[in-house]
């Protein structure tokens, strides 16, 4: 059941991270939990990437000039899920009693991902996600989540989900976490200078109305946390002045905004570093949604419905138990015809022969139905 009675204290980050360095950007990171808690803040969320810092560089030149400089060193100071680095934050989660909303580069295998972490304030992870769709050159870094990774979590303080960046964007991924309602929302961004300012696609102001959209749209909190490109970034990222103009400087934006898309917090300079803070009220979620909720009562599932595939994929699926326990191995060999959707698929086996239609299965008020 979705209640609507917590009164609690948000936070959210706005901060420069110690460039391509996990460990120091991890130490930054439990201070500024340690700051948020002793502000009585209850939840606090941080950048998309925050750990070790979003990889600027396949922005300013092309994807082989970053390569020498900087891929391994982007590699190795990414994170495994299970680093003791992750650890210690969700220590630093428990002995502060917070709750803490952490993006960071995951290394798993030989391939990275976007990935957002919410840690509750025992220091259990309640949720691990990736990115969806990295966006545009972000592809030649990262990989890709799947549907399991949009998902909302009931916690303590309320139901809370979280994005990245331009998954803000994308108005499915967006109908799917509002029709899971959703009532605290955490939005994390890099920091948004790049060419500036010729494409304003890319500015701190369209993301910022993109963010507080997302607050009128699900009427929901929206707790929003950015990086910010300074000094730090030019000296790091820059080896001339084109790289300099390109990645520009500032492009901090972060707010909080309640689920009738009012700002609650006074922003930073685009620069400036700390934390924001605002009483967030559940009850003012309700209000939102006597107007307009986009779920519920001011939907049209005849007209419009969303198909929505939660489920975990992997690139090996093993079968097993097929026909008369069929080893996985001899099925793989033993395809011999797959068609499309909808069409049929032939296996064939010692002693076996099957001809069955596809049938695409979905996952409808959390039941399996075909």
């Amino acid at each position: 059941m979705v209640t609507y009675t917590n009164k609690f204290k948000a936070a959210t980050v706005q901060a420069e991270p110690v460039w391509f360095d996990a460990a120091a950007t991890v130490e930054k990171t439990i201070g500024l939990i340690k700051e948020a808690a002793d502000n009585n803040a209850q939840i606090i969320a941080f950048p998309e990437v925050f750990i070790p810092g979003y990889p600027y560089h396949i922005w300013l030149d092309s994807p082989f000039a970053g390569m020498g400089k900087f891929a391994t060193r982007y590699h190795e100071q990414s994170l495994p899920i299970d680093s003791p680095l992750i650890t210690r934050i969700q220590e630093a989660a428990e002995n502060n009693n917070i709750c803490v909303v952490i993006g960071f580069s995951e290394r798993d295998g030989g391939s990275l991902y976007m990935s957002q972490l919410i840690i509750d304030e025992k220091g259990e992870i309640v949720s691990h996600r990736r990115k969806l769709k990295p966006t545009h050159v972000e592809r030649t870094v990262y990989g890709e989540g799947d549907g399991s990774d949009i998902a909302v979590h009931d916690m303590p303080l309320g139901r809370v989900g979280a994005l990245n960046c331009w998954e803000h964007f994308q108005t499915p991924t967006k109908y799917a976490m509002y029709a899971m309602h959703e009532q605290i929302h955490i939005a994390a961004w890099p920091g948004m200078s790049l060419y500036q300012p010729e494409v304003f696609a890319f500015s701190s102001e369209a993301q910022l109305v993109a963010t507080q959209m997302y607050a009128m749209e699900g009427q929901t909190f929206v707790l929003c946390s950015t990086q910010v490109v300074g000094k730090a970034a030019l000296e790091f990222f820059c080896e001339n002045e084109m790289h300099e103009k390109l990645i520009g400087y500032g492009g901090g934006f972060a707010q909080i905004f309640g689920p009738d898309g009012r700002p609650l917090a006074e922003r930073m300079p685009a620069d400036g570093e700390g934390i924001l803070y605002a009483e967030i009220d559940l009850a003012q979620i309700t209000m939102a949604k006597q107007a307009a909720d986009p779920v519920g009562h001011y939907s049209r599932p005849d007209v419009f419905s969303l198909q929505f595939n939660n489920q975990a994929q992997s690139p090996v699926k093993r079968l097993k138990d097929i026909g008369k326990h069929i080893e996985s191995e001899e099925v793989f060999s033993s395809v011999s015809q797959v068609t499309g959707p909808g069409l049929t698929y032939s296996l064939e086996a010692p002693g076996l022969s099957l001809q069955k239609p596809l049938v695409q299965h979905e996952r409808v008020n959390g039941h399996k139905e075909s």
